[in-house]
């Protein structure tokens, strides 16, 4: 059966993510510390060898694809890939907001709740939803084989959550500075039940047998926390 892979790449470390501050729709650049540890990560193991790279529009994801895939410089940047718009809540440090009952109520994953000047999960996640649609339509019918989407946290976790198998929530999808997660896209399945089979972790060459970080994918989510809290990777 014909299929086709798409690697989910989170954009490496920036100054917001090193001091515990929301940066979603703030367009901020890779940290010094970010791009030495792209940098090793691209030494120490392999990142997978793609034909084309999706990217989100902001300068942190760009800076990554640059990084990790030199040689494209051909990015096919989609603005509905940037990550969730938090209004006043930009730059500041859940322990600044813990006093803002809205915000209390939008940890809890409350599609309802709307910071000021910013923009609905529900919101975020039809136009990050209807952006992956779009991806795997010019995948199936480009023929591309395999794909690189660097994008933020917030963006992985809502199109697993959504569209991965095996299923688990959003929270479950976490993923750390640099890394992410390969699925695999077969058209008659998506046609019929809009999944994709979520098949290992990226970068390759990490894995150990024993190494709780690199567990099998299964494993992996099966165990994850059953917290319904949005996580701290809207970044």
């Amino acid at each position: 059966m014909k299929s086709f892979r798409v690697h989910l790449i989170r954009h490496g470390l920036t100054d917001a993510n090193l001091n515990g501050r929301y940066a979603g729709s703030t367009d901020v650049d890779l940290s010094t510390e970010g791009i030495a540890r792209l940098n090793k990560l691209k030494g120490e193991a392999t990142y997978p060898t793609v034909d084309k790279i999706f990217c989100s529009p902001l300068v942190r994801c760009r800076h990554t694809a640059k990084i990790l895939y030199p040689e494209h410089d051909d990015l096919i940047i989609d603005k509905d890939f940037a990550e969730c718009n938090l209004g006043e809540w930009e730059g500041k440090t859940p322990e600044e907001l813990k006093a803002d009952k809205n915000f209390l109520q939008w940890l809890k994953n409350s599609e309802s709740v709307c910071p000021k000047g910013g923009e609905r999960l529900s919101d975020f996640k039809s136009r990050v939803t209807s952006a992956f649609g779009r991806l795997v339509e010019t995948v199936v019918k480009g023929d591309i084989k395999d794909a690189a989407l660097v994008v933020h946290g917030g963006v992985i976790m809502t199109i697993l959550a959504t569209f991965g198998v095996p299923r688990a929530k959003f929270i479950d999808w976490d993923v750390n500075n640099g890394y992410g997660y390969s699925v695999r896209i077969m058209p008659s399945l998506w046609m019929r039940q809009k999944v994709v089979e979520v098949s290992s972790k990226v970068p390759y060459d990490l894995v150990h047998e024993n190494d709780e970080e690199s567990t099998y994918i299964v494993d992996l989510v099966g165990g994850a926390s059953e917290s319904d809290e949005v996580s701290k990777n809207i970044n």
